[in-house]
């Protein structure tokens, strides 16, 4: 339960850190407003058009009498448009980062050096290109390994009870894990740490993980609030990384007391 609160607290840390680097909060801004535009449209347009594609889903059940009928293939509208909002709060992670890559970058290296003690960061030494290769075949993995639990939760929101209870629930932690893993790439990889390292490293810390992920994949839930907490979240999972990573961190009132000796030298 402990590493659940820490979890929580680096999500808080890292909306603070960019709070107090306003230019970086702003430019991390565009990614995620564009990705937003594009959710909402493909989002719309399955609210409209989700009823006529079970319709067409189920004609087995065309000749159902009323109210049974409705309620079959009103349930399932639900549940695919329930699908659809998972798998867009997983995804959404995934194409800001690759639309933002260059930011997102620089900003996880700006934290780095921020909180490490010497002031350095790790850099990977490759190309931008082979960076955004690299990181577009992980979210594709990651992507396909959602979509399999996305299609089993989904298949079990039949089950009564469970599927309106349990799976939820189960639905969340999932999808906070994969936006988690999805948030750390970006300070890991810069490591040199690959994808088959990085599962493991964040299912051995899963309390940790769902600490600081569920949180987020609840909030992503409200409109526009996932394109706000991008930045802040790419920031604290910089924070999380370098604790799964074992590396030193100055801490926050550290900081404070550094630029209060500061000032106090500068009036002297």
């Amino acid at each position: 339960m402990h590493d659940l609160g820490v979890g929580f607290g680096y999500l808080v840390r890292g909306q603070r850190w960019v709070t107090r680097h306003g230019k970086q909060f702003g430019f991390g801004l565009i990614p995620g407003l564009i990705t937003f535009v594009l959710y909402v449209a493909a989002l719309v347009s399955l609210a409209l058009w989700g009823s006529d594609f079970i319709t067409w889903a189920t004609p087995f059940a065309d000749d159902w009498s009323s109210p049974w009928l409705g309620l079959f293939r009103g349930f399932l509208t639900a549940v695919l448009f329930a699908l659809g909002l998972l798998l867009s709060v997983v995804t959404f992670t995934a194409v800001t980062l690759l639309l933002g890559q260059p930011f997102y970058e620089n900003l996880s290296e700006k934290v780095d050096r921020d909180v490490s003690p010497d002031g350095t960061a790790p850099e990977s030494g490759l190309p931008l290109w082979r960076e955004l290769l690299i990181s577009a075949r992980d979210s594709l993995r990651i992507v396909a390994r959602a979509l399999v639990w996305g299609v089993l939760l989904f298949a079990l929101g039949f089950v009564p009870f469970v599927g309106q209870t349990v799976v939820p629930v189960i639905g969340f932690l999932v999808t906070g894990f994969f936006l988690t893993e999805e948030l750390t790439a970006v300070a890991l990889q810069r490591r040199g740490v690959v994808l088959r390292d990085r599962l493991t490293m964040l299912r051995s810390r899963k309390t940790l993980i769902w600490g600081f992920g569920t949180p987020l994949a609840l909030a992503f839930l409200v409109p526009f609030v996932a394109v706000f907490l991008m930045p802040g979240a790419v920031a604290g999972a910089t924070l999380m990384a370098r604790d799964l990573m074992g590396e030193e961190t100055r801490e926050e009132e550290d900081e404070g007391e550094e630029e209060g000796e500061q000032a106090g030298r500068v009036s002297r």
